[in-house]
Parts: C-alpha cells; sequence; structure tokens
C-alpha cells in the first residue's frame, strides 16, 4: 500500500523525541537533522524565526550547521509542539520559563572550609616559606 506524501509526513511526525538517538558529531547539517527529527527542512527553517534558541552557525557556502546542543532544542521543540500539543507561542513561552527556572536553581550546598583548616593550612605554607628562604 501506497502512502501519500501527507500522511508519509504525519507518520514520520508521530516518531517520538525520546526514541531519537543523536550521534556523538560536532557539527550536523540541515539535511540530517531533517533525518534525525524526521522533520522537514523547511520547518527547520521556519523554527529558527520562531525560537531565539535555534540559532545553527553558517558554513563558508553558507551551509547552515547545527550543533549538538541545536539538534537537542528541536527534538524540544518538536516534543513541545507535536506531542505536548503547545502552540509556538506556547512553547516559546514554555522555553522562556525553563532557563528562568534553571538560572533561579539554588547554588550546591558546599561545605565552607573551617577557620581552623584555613588557619592550619596557612601555617604550614608560611613554615615551607621559612626553609625555601633559609637555603638562599
Amino acid at each position: 500500500m501506497l502512502m501519500s506524501p501527507r500522511n508519509k509526513a504525519t507518520a514520520k511526525s508521530k516518531v517520538k523525541t525520546s526514541d531519537v538517538l543523536v550521534p556523538d558529531k560536532l557539527y550536523f547539517r540541515i539535511g540530517e537533522v531533517s533525518r534525525l527529527c524526521h522533520l522537514p527542512a523547511y520547518v527547520l527553517r521556519f523554527w529558527e524565526t520562531e525560537f531565539p534558541q535555534l540559532k545553527p552557525v553558517k558554513s563558508s557556502t553558507g551551509q547552515r550547521m547545527y550543533r549538538r546542543k541545536d539538534v537537542e532544542n528541536v527534538l524540544h521543540i518538536k516534543q513541545l509542539l507535536y506531542e505536548e500539543g503547545f502552540t509556538i507561542a506556547g512553547a516559546r513561552q514554555h522555553l522562556r520559563a525553563e532557563v528562568k527556572a534553571d538560572k533561579s536553581q539554588a547554588p550546591l550546598p558546599f561545605p565552607a572550609p573551617a577557620a581552623a583548616n584555613i588557619k592550619h593550612i596557612r601555617q604550614g605554607l608560611n613554615e615551607i616559606l621559612t626553609l625555601l628562604s633559609a637555603r638562599r
């Protein structure tokens, strides 16, 4: 049974983003990203205008070169739009909120060095300095 182009696109878009494995490469051409993400290249070019997170660099020949982070962003946007039902404006707002949440995350609770430890280290360094100065 032959599928119409529209049905093929619909079948491709039904591939879950969690099923996509992104190869370990530095750069991907738009055709590679299109195949990996099961999206037409024109959709990727359109999303570049709608989502500031997508900023592929251009090679000297004008070819779009997506980094791994760009591909991950494409997959995340696809998930928001196709699987979770967000509108483009809603997905854009959701991504902005995610960035704000990441920035407002509490710092890691590293233990503060005890004053006695610092005093001990300083004393040891002074002893080493004294030994080195006596040798001259």
